[in-house]
């Protein structure tokens, strides 16, 4: 297997894919960007960071680090719904020197007062998301499903129902999503605890269970997605089937206060609450 750019290596990727992008994109418009500006193969995308603790990979982990950088050096800036754009500096730059980039923020980390909590604020979000998806490992299977019905509950759905029939394709249960209170659709969602990647197979599997009784499919893990099986979920002709993976999950769950606390001090702090996941 090739090895995996460091994050320095992934700065003007980064710049380009976001050029590409319009200027903005969500974590994961850019993940994916990147991942094709760089040709990255599906076996260097599923190499998890941290095995024992979380799904998240080495290509997310470095691309966290690569926008903090890039952000640091005044090239990019991010809004609290997780959209990252570049500045007009960003805009006016085609490329910048990585050697060059390291060296801005490490002396503006080493020059300003509070450079040692700057500096831990990256470390924070991902420590606080390893520590919720280890959570949700430990969950029961029908908790987390109860997790899941309440996730789409607070998130505008009505009619949320669990069925977690076996052999039926992975259906975990059904629900209705209301858009301005004028169109419906019915969506079946299915919920897989997991720690690696979400195969091509798992995604066929459940369109297969979906065609003809729904107009959408949601597919949520704590895992993640290998890259043909996000291809699958947006194949042209076939019913749409929309993808959460783990660190999605945790950014959802955190903006709607579930079992998450959220304390700014100085720095945002992220409290997890272990016993109300596990109480579901």
């Amino acid at each position: 297997m090739s090895k995996i750019p460091t994050y320095d290596q992934m700065m003007n990727p980064l710049l380009q894919a976001l050029k590409k992008l319009g200027g903005s994109g969500t974590v994961e418009e850019i993940y994916a960007k990147v991942s094709e500006e760089l040709q990255l193969s599906d076996e260097q995308l599923e190499v998890l960071q941290n095995p024992e603790k979380s799904s998240q990979t080495k290509v997310e982990y470095r691309l966290a680090w690569t926008r903090t950088y890039l952000k640091k050096y005044g090239l990019l800036e991010n809004s609290s719904r997780g959209v990252w754009a570049l500045t007009s500096q960003g805009r006016q730059t085609e490329k910048v020197n990585p050697a060059k980039v390291k060296r801005f923020v490490r002396s503006l980390d080493k020059k300003e007062r509070n450079s040692s909590e700057e500096s831990e604020t990256l470390e924070d979000e991902l420590s606080w998301k390893e520590e919720l998806l280890e959570t949700l490992l430990k969950m029961d299977p029908s908790a987390f499903e109860r997790l899941t019905q309440r996730l789409l509950r607070e998130s505008g759905f009505i009619q949320v129902e669990v069925t977690g029939k076996s052999g039926d394709g992975g259906i975990d249960g059904k629900g209705i999503m209301r858009l301005g209170g004028l169109l419906s659709f019915h969506v079946i969602f299915q919920c897989k605890r997991y720690k690696g990647s979400v195969s091509v197979s798992h995604i066929r599997d459940f369109r297969g269970a979906m065609v003809g009784r729904a107009d959408k499919g949601l597919f949520i893990t704590t895992g993640n997605f290998t890259r043909d099986a996000e291809k699958e979920a947006t194949r042209d002709g076939a019913p749409a089937i929309d993808l959460i993976d783990g660190d999605l999950l945790a950014e959802k769950l955190k903006e709607l206060n579930l079992g998450i606390q959220t304390k700014l001090v100085s720095v945002e702090k992220v409290d997890i609450d272990h016993d109300w996941f596990l109480s579901m």
